[in-house]
């Protein structure tokens, strides 16, 4: 459901943009205030599983979840951006809440040897949300033939401001949809019954951030997760505008670019289910670093290429991006004790960079082109192989 929800943002990108006439700074706050909540609420989020447990961490974060995917009902009733925003807010905020308890929850829960790989296991089903949302997102919200800035124009105000009011109040039933499902799932995770993990929740004496902030590996850490989530963050949020380009895709309309958004994730599905075998037999600092150098030259094609080359390029991104997130939070919390709890909130603190970086590649879009801003993610992904293979390292113990 979080893989679901997160990826349904690049959904909603081009859909509001259109909706509301947004710049693609103006279009990208969606991105800004979804993963700002990450930062912004990720240490009272560790707070509250220290204090109530990982199980009823995860339920308060999908139950916060749903309250926020209802909150677009009214938001697109009043037809205000800024109302679309908060309540991106209030569901990141639960969102936030499930990365805190699930992450370490799920490395913790045998070997620490083999917590890549089991960490990557689990985020696959995170990788399978993402892969239905752009088919959903597709189907139920943009539409088949969106009119252009250019169409609206020579449209009566009153007609043109209907048409942007209908845009709008089309992602009402989806997120009304998405809200009950998320309230039946916290019910479910309430029933289930959970291992304890001894000695590490429930004591509410973790350790303090800053004990965590001490080790290298977790400072470092902590950076890779704000680089690579800040790089996925942004090339997905132009992936439809960028493949129903001319140049690009010639021709293709955004609703059937939302396919290849699909195929896009789907590649983080596949990569994510044959990681968990691969990271249980292989080095995870080596397999993360030259995951990461192949995004850097498939980011350089994208740059230079054009038609069909460019386009799968892109697309194969999401096949080496699979492994990356888990196997840096597995990384950046090996051989913590009681501090991998406040160093699983820095972490996902640093979900912060898809707030970021989105806004920085939204401004390269629009003074030097779409295509040279994916420039920007290739010094993110140069980032995560330094981390592979230097920055990772744990001292001799």
């Amino acid at each position: 459901m979080w893989g679901f929800l997160t990826c349904l943002n690049d959904i909603l990108i081009p859909h509001l943009k259109a909706a509301f006439a947004l710049t693609w700074v103006q279009a990208m706050l969606i991105q800004f205030t979804f993963f700002g909540a990450y930062f912004l609420m990720s240490l009272p989020a560790g707070r509250l599983v220290a204090a109530v447990g990982y199980k009823r961490g995860i339920v308060a974060g999908l139950a916060i979840a749903g309250v926020g995917a209802l909150l677009f009902w009214p938001a697109a009733a009043a037809h205000v951006y800024g109302l679309f925003l908060a309540a991106l807010f209030v569901l990141a905020t639960g969102i936030t809440v499930l990365q805190v308890a699930a992450n370490p929850y799920v490395a913790l829960l045998g070997d620490e040897r083999t917590s890549s790989s089991r960490l990557t296991l689990a985020q696959s089903m995170n990788s399978l949300g993402t892969t239905l949302a752009p088919l959903f997102g597709g189907l139920l919200i943009l539409s088949a033939q969106p009119r252009s800035e250019a169409q609206l124009a020579l449209l009566p105000q009153a007609e043109a401001l209907a048409y942007r009011a209908a845009e709008a109040q089309s992602v009402q039933l989806p997120y009304f949809g998405l809200a009950v499902v998320l309230f039946l799932l916290a019910a479910a995770i309430w029933m289930f019954r959970l291992p304890t993990i001894t000695g590490v929740e429930g004591s509410g004496t973790q350790g303090r951030v800053w004990d965590a902030l001490r080790h290298r590996h977790v400072r470092l850490g902590v950076l890779a997760i704000f680089f690579y989530v800040g790089a996925e963050v942004s090339i997905g949020s132009v992936l439809v505008n960028f493949l129903s380009s001319p140049g690009i895709g010639h021709g293709m309309t955004e609703q059937e670019a939302t396919g290849y958004v699909s195929l896009y994730w789907g590649g983080a599905l596949v990569g994510r289910l044959l990681g968990a075998a691969l990271l249980a037999r292989l080095d995870a600092r080596h397999l993360l670093g030259v995951f990461a150098l192949a995004v850097v030259l498939l980011l350089g094609i994208t740059v230079t290429a054009s038609g069909g080359l460019a386009k799968w390029a892109v697309v194969s991104i999401g096949l080496f991006n699979s492994i990356m997130f888990p196997t840096i939070f597995a990384l950046a919390i090996t051989r913590l004790g009681a501090l991998t709890g406040p160093a699983s909130s820095l972490l996902v603190m640093a979900i912060v960079g898809g707030a970021v970086i989105p806004l920085a590649m939204g401004w390269l879009a629009d003074h030097h082109g779409l295509q040279l801003s994916f420039l920007l993610p290739v010094l993110c992904y140069v980032y995560i192989a330094f981390y592979a293979w230097k920055g990772s390292r744990l001292p001799a113990p």
